[in-house]
């Protein structure tokens, strides 16, 4: 193992993205990470330098997805035919929803309307 990674065990993609499972799989001396999402119930999108990052992401339904605001100005979220829409969101304010049916949800900020996502909700139906 490097010195970096006993200093730091978590790997840099599991800080950055919660959300996502990480695992690692060895090949001699180097070690290859793998995102995998096996239905996660939790996704954070970032807001920051006016984008949504990810832009676009695939979940199951019953995931909930929370945006966080890391931007200094505020910015909502708002879905495209407003089946949702957030407060205005100031620096590090956050909004959530929980996606229980299957199909494509677009979504923007009504401050700043160039600024777009996209979910894609794929799987069976959650169950109540």
């Amino acid at each position: 193992m490097c010195v970096a990674c006993r200093r730091n065990p978590i790997p840099s993609f599991a800080r950055r993205f919660p959300g996502l499972a990480t695992t690692t799989t060895t090949f001699g001396l180097y070690a290859e990470e793998a995102s995998v999402n096996p239905a996660a119930k939790a996704i954070t999108v970032k807001i920051d330098n006016f984008t949504f990052a990810p832009s676009s992401i695939t979940i199951a339904p019953g995931t909930t997805v929370t945006w966080v605001n890391e931007d200094d100005i505020p910015h909502t979220i708002v879905e495209s035919n407003r089946a949702f829409k957030s407060k205005v969101l100031d620096t590090d304010d956050s909004f959530s929803y929980t996606f229980s049916t299957p199909g494509e949800v677009e979504y923007f900020c009504s401050l700043h309307s160039h600024m777009t996502g996209k979910i894609i909700i794929k799987g069976e139906g959650a169950s109540s």
